[in-house]
C-alpha cells in the first residue's frame, strides 16, 4: 500500500517524505520556495475558493466539506496523477492551515489511498460521508 500523508508545509522537511506535493491554493505564509522543498505545487487540487471559503476550517462542516470536496475532484486529471506518484514512492501532500485534522490535505490523502487500493480499470473508490469516508473519485 503507498504512503499518503498529510503534513503542515511549516514542519521541517524530512527525507521519509517522498515527493512533497503542495495542494493549497494559495502559497503559504512567510515559507520560502527554497524552504519549502517542493516537488510540485497543485493548486488545481486544492478546493475551489467558494468551497475553501465556506468551510471555513469549521470541524462541524467537515463531513459535508469532505463530500463537496471529493465531488469538486472527479473530473480532474491530477488526482490520477497523485496516484501514481504515490504508487512509485512515498507522497505528502503539504497544506498550511492550522487544524491538523481538518484540511484539504487530509480529505485528499484518504482520497488517494483509496483510489489506490483499486486494480486497474476497477470503478473508482467511493468515499462516504462522515469522518471515515466521502465520494468517489476518477
Amino acid at each position: 500500500m503507498p504512503q499518503i500523508v498529510a503534513k503542515r508545509i511549516y514542519e521541517p522537511a524530512s527525507p521519509d517524505d517522498g515527493r512533497r506535493v503542495l495542494v493549497d491554493r494559495l502559497w503559504p505564509r512567510g515559507v520560502s520556495r527554497v524552504r519549502a522543498h517542493l516537488d510540485d505545487w497543485m493548486k488545481d487540487v486544492a478546493p475551489s475558493t467558494e468551497l475553501r471559503q465556506w468551510f471555513d476550517h469549521r470541524p462541524e462542516r467537515w463531513p459535508e466539506f469532505r463530500r463537496r470536496y471529493a465531488e469538486e475532484l472527479k473530473a480532474n486529471p491530477q488526482v490520477r496523477r497523485l496516484v501514481e506518484f504515490a504508487a512509485a514512492a512515498p507522497l505528502t501532500l503539504l497544506y498550511a492551515a492550522t487544524d491538523k485534522q481538518h484540511n484539504e490535505a487530509v480529505a485528499l490523502a484518504e482520497l488517494l489511498r483509496a483510489a489506490s487500493e483499486m486494480p486497474d480499470g476497477d470503478q473508482a473508490p467511493t468515499i462516504r460521508g462522515g469522518t471515515d469516508s466521502g465520494h468517489s473519485i476518477p
